[in-house]
């Protein structure tokens, strides 16, 4: 099956509001908890079931709207006690005080649990919410996501499944739909006809790349403004005004986009444009270019453009390497999304282009994923940075040898190679890391 630009951006790039795991867990305790006789009003407990990954992003992320509360035990109570699942990511958009006071107590009397199923790979959430009607009947509804954070494959209530709801995603649990068969097709594809795709872009689709350019330039402004999570952005800007640093377009790359990312991993209420489906990778893969187009003598067109470029170039490495996992995906596929479009905006070609993709990919394949938190916009600074060098040092003539680990002769291969670094050579990196994070919150840490 053939799909255009208009389909990758469709399935690809969307608002989410939130760090997507926690926002994932919260979807289905929302999606369960309105299929109760009474709704919402009814339930009185929840139960989640999660992959390992999801339970690694979800630990220590502050959740919007909540004033720094964490934990996807947290998300699940929002979820059922003020979520809207018709929102998809946005589901905690309704959010208000008096609804995260209602989570607070459910989670101080116990009704909230939250388990790790260790041996599963692939994106997996299953909630549980359990209720009493007015009648004093005892119900269970149940809501089951799967492969993408907002992907609802299954819908029940007590037991008995519910095949035709709005809420369901296309294809049901069978097969993955049309992001599946979109992955498969974009493995397929060359870099050189990836770009071909962005000749297609028309004024809709311009539209709705400057849509996603206001959304996280939002949060980076935020971030700037009120220096939140670490402060990174925020420190960036005070050294170069200090004249510290200069602020080049490397910094000016690096302080946008790690400012948007502290905002976002401090829980600020703002959602952001996602990219194969990471609101820090849509961050990535969009602000770094964002910035670059001060230096450069472009159009807006130009600059949405390779935005557009970016994001088909993400969600074409995700393709390879899944949508979870021991790999910083904010690093390797959103870096490369966003050095292809840097160097695109500076006049490269596609020989450039390619060396820019591999360049990156020899710097940072081997940033790992511990999982989200304030200091996501650590990494965040560094793929923003190296998107930017890339681009330059590809563009002046360097070239990585195919000799040289994982980087094969094409851009194609090495994004394959990635994939497998990924999806089978980290498996065991991933459960270390995990079994660290445990450890921590078992003594309290988190």
């Amino acid at each position: 099956m053939a799909f255009s630009v208009k389909d990758v951006l469709r399935l690809q790039v969307a608002p989410a509001l939130g760090c997507t795991e926690p926002v994932a867990v919260a979807l289905a305790s929302a999606a369960a908890a309105s299929l109760l006789p009474g709704g919402r009003d009814a339930a009185r407990a929840v139960e989640v079931w999660v992959d390992p990954n999801v339970y690694k992003n979800g630990l220590a992320v502050c959740i919007p709207g909540t004033a720094g509360l964490c934990g996807l035990d947290t998300a699940a109570a929002l979820g059922v006690a003020g979520g809207d699942a018709s929102l998809r990511l946005e589901v905690l958009d309704p959010v208000t005080p008096e609804v995260v006071e209602r989570a607070k107590a459910m989670l101080a009397e116990g009704r909230v649990q939250v388990n790790l199923m260790p041996e599963r790979r692939g994106l997996l959430i299953r909630a549980v919410a359990k209720g009493v009607s007015a009648d004093g009947a005892a119900h269970e509804a149940e809501a089951v996501i799967e492969g993408q954070h907002d992907r609802i494959v299954s819908l029940s209530v007590d037991g008995e499944g519910i095949p035709a709801s709005p809420l369901l995603a296309e294809g049901g649990a069978g097969g993955g739909g049309q992001m599946t068969e979109l992955e498969d097709w974009l493995r397929g594809l060359s870099l050189a006809q990836l770009l071909v795709l962005v000749d297609d872009l028309d004024a809709e689709d311009l539209a709705f790349l400057e849509q996603g350019v206001a959304y996280n330039t939002r949060l980076a402004e935020h971030g700037l403004k009120f220096g939140s999570g670490l402060g990174v952005g925020k420190t960036f800007e005070r050294l170069a005004r200090q004249k510290l640093i200069a602020k080049d377009l490397s910094l000016a790359a690096r302080m946008l986009t790690s400012a948007a990312a502290d905002a976002r991993m401090d829980g600020v209420k703002l959602p952001a444009m996602s990219s194969a489906g990471s609101g820090n990778h849509g961050l990535t893969a969009v602000l770094p270019i964002w910035a670059v187009k001060d230096f450069l003598n472009c159009t807006r067109a130009d600059v949405l453009k390779a935005i557009g470029l970016s994001h088909i170039v993400t969600a074409s490495v995700k393709a390879h390497t899944g949508r979870l996992s021991a790999v910083c995906g904010c690093s390797v596929a959103a870096g490369a999304g966003a050095t292809a479009g840097i160097a695109a905006l500076m006049g490269g070609d596609l020989h450039h282009i390619a060396g820019a993709i591999k360049l990156l990919i020899e710097d940072l394949a081997g940033v790992i994923c511990d999982g989200a938190k304030a200091g996501c916009a650590l990494k965040l600074a560094t793929a923003a940075g190296t998107a930017v060098q890339a681009a330059l040092f590809s563009l002046h003539g360097m070239r990585v040898r195919a000799t040289d680990g994982i980087i094969a002769e094409s851009p194609e291969q090495t994004m394959r190679n990635v994939g497998q670094l990924s999806t089978d050579g980290m498996v065991e990196t991933d459960r270390t890391i995990l079994a660290i994070m445990i450890k921590k919150k078992l003594a309290g840490y988190v």
